[in-house]
């Protein structure tokens, strides 16, 4: 378990570091400049100097850790981060990648949700596209209608009829019952289940 002192810690770092990069790119002067006009925008929106930070963090943590895992997703992948929602856009070279691109965005600490449009160049391993299409969508349906779920807190992928789960449940039984929902589907003929139990021990 990682404490909340290492956490505050560890965002700390990351700030210093995205500041500093932009101190080291842009010149003392502007860099200085640029942040004071930033905060000024920042603190006039209804976003605030506070989130805009803590979303600027993740998308640090979340590109690290692309670049520590696959550098692919690094150089391909690109991270948009808005009140911890995560978008990612870009393409991959396989459904593998996409799918690892989403798993790895939910490590981060202070993500909500994450929103998956990456393009898939590669889609020769998929055996039938279509089923796997009206899987996900089917699952995401029974989320949505289903009160003791918060569907804005899961990832649902489906290649080759494996349902790969991944987010944040915020009980034992709220996670039982996604993965309930995914092995009830027609055309499922596994279940990889990622989620997280919300004691947030993410980094």
């Amino acid at each position: 378990m990682i404490t909340t002192s290492r956490h505050a810690g560890s965002r700390g770092i990351l700030v210093f570091f995205a500041l500093m990069m932009s101190i080291s790119l842009t010149g003392c002067v502007s860099a200085v400049v640029g942040v004071g006009a930033a905060a000024v925008t920042a603190g006039t929106t209804e976003k605030g100097l506070g989130t805009s930070i803590a979303d600027s963090v993740i998308k640090v943590k979340i590109a690290d850790d692309y670049l520590k895992t696959n550098a692919d997703l690094f150089s391909n992948v690109t991270v948009t981060v808005n009140d911890g929602s995560v978008l990612l856009t870009g393409n991959v070279n396989l459904p593998e990648e996409k799918i690892q691109a989403t798993q790895i965005a939910w490590q981060s600490r202070g993500v909500i949700e994450v929103i998956n449009e990456l393009d898939v160049k590669d889609t020769s391993t998929v055996k039938d596209i279509a089923k796997d299409l009206a899987a996900a969508a089917q699952l995401r349906a029974k989320m949505i209608a289903d009160q003791d779920i918060s569907s804005i807190n899961f990832s649902v992928d489906v290649v080759n009829g494996t349902v790969f789960l991944s987010g944040i449940a915020s009980s034992e039984d709220e996670a039982n019952q996604v993965v309930e929902h995914a092995r009830s589907l027609r055309f499922a003929t596994d279940v990889k289940n990622y989620i997280r139990i919300n004691d947030d021990d993410r980094e």
